[in-house]
């Protein structure tokens, strides 16, 4: 099965093992600055029913999340998941291209918080809250 994304989105800005070998995980820039990351749902990332993990969409959650609220602010703060609740609403298929998209409600001096809402088309399957630990801030010219 195909993981090409929809028109706009290119391949995440960051990798790891982790997320090399759960993604691949795409994303667009928005025109206020901000991105949404993407992922096509295949096979591997089905469970028994045929749908699309559940451990998958808290780490789509997560992914974006975290780079979505490091990236609010310069310089950018480096920051560890500390909490992360989610709701399931829906379920997303084989094949479905499914949307990340997150409000970052505030970046203080030791925690941050955002809200997340996973949607396969206009239908929001997923919502998860996070709140974050700051750890410090990056250096300028450090890819966050």
């Amino acid at each position: 099965m195909d993981s090409n994304p929809p028109d706009g989105f290119k391949p995440l800005f960051r990798t790891s093992p982790f997320l090399d070998h759960n993604g691949p995980f795409f994303y667009r820039e928005n025109s206020d600055g901000t991105f949404v990351v993407g992922l096509r749902i295949q096979p591997k990332h089905a469970n028994a029913r045929g749908i699309a993990h559940g451990g998958l969409l808290m780490t789509l959650c997560d992914i974006a999340l975290g780079y979505r609220t490091t990236r609010s602010q310069t310089p950018s703060p480096m920051l560890t998941t500390a909490s992360v609740k989610t709701d399931f609403a829906g379920s997303a298929k084989l094949g479905d291209w499914v949307e990340a998209h997150v409000d970052v409600h505030k970046v203080g001096g030791r925690l941050a918080f955002a809200n997340c809402y996973l949607m396969v088309g206009e239908e929001r399957i997923v919502h998860a809250s996070a709140v974050f630990a700051r750890t410090g801030d990056r250096p300028a010219g450090t890819p966050s």
